[in-house]
């Protein structure tokens, strides 16, 4: 980064996302038919807050990225309003309720920042047909559009992360035969976003011979003692670490106190943030997760948002966070959703969308390299190829290590096990279908699941 652009980025230091910046631009003066009202959910305080307020801070940043840089999307200008759940599923419903009709078309889709919150709006969702859109957690059954036609778990979902990591850990076992036998401790939160792989990870121990031992973390997972006791009786292989803020950075420690190696515990990716590995010291040394984004600010986006935003003193974090793991999900998360509604623009034209036009363009949308790259996101983002049929629309993960400073890339691209993934979110889909009264939509297989 130049000295300007730091200098720049220095001076915006302090101006976090709570300033009113999106929704000044809704102010008396400006053209409703010329904006598109985005609703935000944060959660600031807590144990949890750390990811509530740096993903959204990455979203904002790049709206405001457009806004500053572009003059919005074709001319129609980014608003936003925040509503803060402190990560409690009631409160997330009622932002939901609360945000859901603002704007000229109504909210054109809803990130619930929580997959607690993403169950608990589903059905509401789609009554209001407006998409219910997790990138990268959530209802992982609902990325089969054929009965979920509202929800979206898009890039990778939990089951695909999961199986992904299996394939690592057979790559350090040398290869799935060497699986049978082998110990995998799955230490998850006790709530819907902890026991949400709990399905698949029974599943994978099943074909491949493995024993899988699910030891439930109390809420809010600050106390782990007596289950690291229990982790030393079992001597595992490997440890999935799922848990999510405060209580991701917990096991670091108690693996440190009872000697269990730290390149054995294999981290959600919501566990592999720079705040879950720094208060750990040294504890924390070794440790592995999985991810879905490049991590750093060395990427042309990046330091586009460092030009025009916090150079424009509209920056919604501290500068200091800026290209850590939170905040370039969050850029992703922007990315993503922008791309979809340049895309319903150029079917429903320019001007603010529904959730309905939305929903077309989330299961039409394609993001391939060359866009990446126009974008100035080569590496950042992952390829996107939504449909009709796979609402998840990628499922490939990378794994990086902390090593006491930074976090480092150590995989390329690990490929789900597509098929045992695929047939479990049918299995369940259709569970859901059959109790709820559901027709399945016609939507033949595309893409990866387009039969040859």
């Amino acid at each position: 980064m130049s000295a300007r652009k730091l200098g720049l980025a220095l001076l915006a230091a302090g101006i976090m996302a709570g300033t009113l910046s999106g929704t000044a631009l809704a102010a008396d003066k400006s053209d409703p038919n010329k904006e598109q009202f985005v609703p935000v959910l944060v959660y600031r305080t807590g144990p949890f807050a750390a990811g509530g307020t740096g993903m959204p801070g990455g979203l904002l940043d790049y709206f405001a990225l457009l806004n500053q840089r572009d003059g919005g999307i074709n001319g129609i200008k980014l608003v936003w309003e925040e509503c803060d759940t402190g990560y409690k599923t009631d409160r997330g419903v009622e932002c939901y309720e609360r945000l859901k009709a603002k704007g000229a078309k109504g909210a054109p889709f809803f990130l619930p920042m929580s997959t607690g919150v993403a169950y608990a709006v589903m059905e509401r969702a789609h009554k209001d047909k407006i998409p219910n859109v997790q990138i990268g957690y959530g209802r992982t059954d609902s990325s089969d559009g054929r009965v979920f036609k509202y929800s979206f778990p898009m890039l990778t979902n939990y089951w695909s992360q999961s199986s992904a990591k299996l394939t690592y850990i057979a790559g350090r076992m040398g290869g799935h035969d060497k699986l049978k036998g082998a110990k995998i401790v799955n230490l998850h939160l006790k709530h819907p976003y902890g026991e949400e792989t709990r399905p698949v990870w029974d599943k994978m121990a099943a074909k491949y011979g493995f024993q899988v031992t699910h030891i439930p973390v109390p809420w809010p997972g600050i106390d782990q003692k007596s289950l690291w006791l229990q982790i030393r009786k079992i001597k595992p292989d490997f440890v999935i670490n799922r848990n999510w803020g405060v209580s991701c950075t917990v096991p670091l420690r108690e693996a440190a106190r009872i000697g269990f190696p730290r390149d054995r515990i294999i981290g959600v990716w919501w566990c592999g943030a720079e705040e879950d590995a720094i208060p750990a010291g040294k504890a924390a040394v070794g440790y592995i997760t999985a991810e879905f984004v490049k991590i750093g600010q060395d990427v042309p986006v990046i330091q586009e948002i460092f030009e025009h935003v916090y150079g424009n003193m509209k920056g919604n974090l501290s500068a200091a966070r800026v290209g850590s793991v939170f905040h370039n999900r969050g850029v992703v998360w922007g990315i993503v959703m922008t791309e979809a509604i340049r895309l319903a623009h150029t079917k429903f034209g320019v001007g603010p969308m529904s959730g309905e036009q939305m929903q077309w363009a989330l299961e039409n949308l394609k993001i391939d390299a060359a866009r990446i790259d126009e974008l100035g996101a080569t590496g950042l983002v992952p390829e996107v190829s939504m449909s009709c049929f796979d609402h998840e629309g990628g499922g490939r993960v990378r794994f990086k290590q902390w090593d006491g400073k930074k976090w480092n890339m150590i995989t390329d691209w690990v490929n789900s096990d597509e098929s045992l993934v695929r047939e479990m979110i049918e299995a369940s889909a259709a569970k859901y279908a059959k109790e709820k009264g559901i027709a399945p939509r016609d939507c033949p297989p595309t893409g990866r699941f387009a039969k040859n």
